[in-house]
C-alpha cells in the first residue's frame, strides 16, 4: 500500500510562490507514476503535472507550464510541486496522487490508484 500526506499550501498575494510537498509512505521501492491534481470549488479535479520516474517523463497543464515545477527530493520518498507567479485562479485544494500499475504519466485522476488528503492553496489579487 501507499500512502500520500501533502503539505505546504497556505495564502499567498498574486506573484507569490508556494512549494507543496508530498510525503510517500509505504511501497516506494516500485517504480510508479504520479501526479499532481487540483479541484477548485464548484469544479472537477483538474490535471496539474504528472511524471514518470521510469520513463524520466514531466509534463504539465498548459495553464501552469512554465510556472510550476514537478521534482522529487534525494531520498526520493517526498516529491515536490514548486509554484511560481501564483494567479488568483491556481486557488484550489492540492492532490499528490500515486500509481503502481502504469509506468504514466497519467493525466486523468481516476487513473491513479492513491491518493492524499489534499492541500489548501489560496492566491489573493
Amino acid at each position: 500500500q501507499v500512502q500520500l500526506v501533502e503539505s505546504g499550501g497556505g495564502l499567498v498575494q498574486a506573484g507569490g510562490s508556494l512549494r507543496l510537498s508530498c510525503a510517500v509512505l509505504g511501497r516506494t521501492s516500485m517504480s510508479y507514476a504520479m501526479g499532481w491534481f487540483r479541484q477548485a470549488p464548484g469544479k472537477e479535479r483538474e490535471f496539474v503535472a504528472a511524471i514518470s520516474w521510469s520513463v524520466g517523463s514531466t509534463d504539465y497543464a498548459d495553464s501552469v507550464k512554465g510556472r510550476f515545477t514537478f521534482s522529487r527530493g534525494n531520498d526520493k520518498n517526498t516529491v515536490y510541486l514548486q509554484m511560481n507567479s501564483l494567479k488568483p485562479e491556481d486557488t484550489a485544494v492540492y492532490y499528490c496522487e500515486a500509481d503502481t500499475s502504469h509506468l504514466g504519466p497519467l493525466y486523468y485522476p481516476d487513473e491513479y490508484d492513491y491518493w492524499g488528503k489534499g492541500t489548501q492553496v489560496t492566491v489573493s489579487s
